[in-house]
């Protein structure tokens, strides 16, 4: 059954989004990064990546069109997978890029059999889940990931909700690594990097979580 989160991205709302955040080019994608934090997604991704090998199997829960996908392919990753709620998203990415492999589907039932990724992440898609679902959405990640989890989000010490373009319900900062490992004791935290936002004091983290 689609939830109160699930209906809105699945909105009008959310082609909306789809289409402002639609870069035309990896120097534009580039930018957005370089001018909010003054580095690109890429460095960023290497500080949790680097060193692992380029053909293991990634996915991405809530990938949108594929720009994050599109940046670990840039790093050499070959093996790029996404499962987007938006159809209209899933559409866009097929004239936007090549060689990944992106599907309908919700993050809350992953048609994934268990362990068959070597990586399981988001970006920016954990700040958008209800608290009240965290352990059922994180639950999906955790079964289909066979060694690593990864996050890209708005970090806070506590669970904070946020106004998102003045609707209420949509979007909450908090210490993600840490309630993975609340619900789920077979994880370590590898590696988390916070990197504060050059316009203002919030941070944002990229961590790293591996099955024991």
């Amino acid at each position: 059954m689609t939830n109160k989160q699930e209906h809105f991205w699945k909105s009008d709302f959310g082609k909306k989004y789809t289409d402002r955040n639609n870069w035309s080019s990896d120097e534009e994608w580039d930018s957005l990064y370089m001018d909010t934090w003054g580095t690109t997604k890429i460095d960023i991704n290497k500080k949790v990546l680097e060193g692992l090998p380029k053909d293991l199997k990634i996915l991405e829960v809530g990938c949108n069109y594929g720009a994050q996908l599109r940046g670990f392919q840039r790093m050499g990753f070959e093996n790029l997978y996404g499962v987007e709620l938006q159809s209209y998203a899933v559409e866009k990415s097929k004239e936007m890029f090549s060689g990944l492999n992106i599907i309908t589907g919700s993050g809350y039932d992953l048609p994934f059999k268990d362990n068959f990724f070597d990586i399981v992440c988001t970006n920016g898609v954990l700040i958008h889940i209800s608290p009240n679902n965290h352990y059922a959405f994180m639950k999906e990640i955790v079964r289909c990931s066979k060694r690593f989890i990864m996050g890209w989000e708005y970090y806070n010490d506590e669970i904070k909700e946020l106004s998102y373009r003045d609707n209420k319900g949509y979007m909450w900062k908090a210490n993600f690594a840490g309630i993975y490992r609340d619900y789920f004791s077979d994880l370590n935290l590898n590696a988390e990097y916070f990197f504060k936002y050059l316009a203002n004091d919030n941070k944002d983290s990229i961590f790293l979580l591996e099955k024991k």
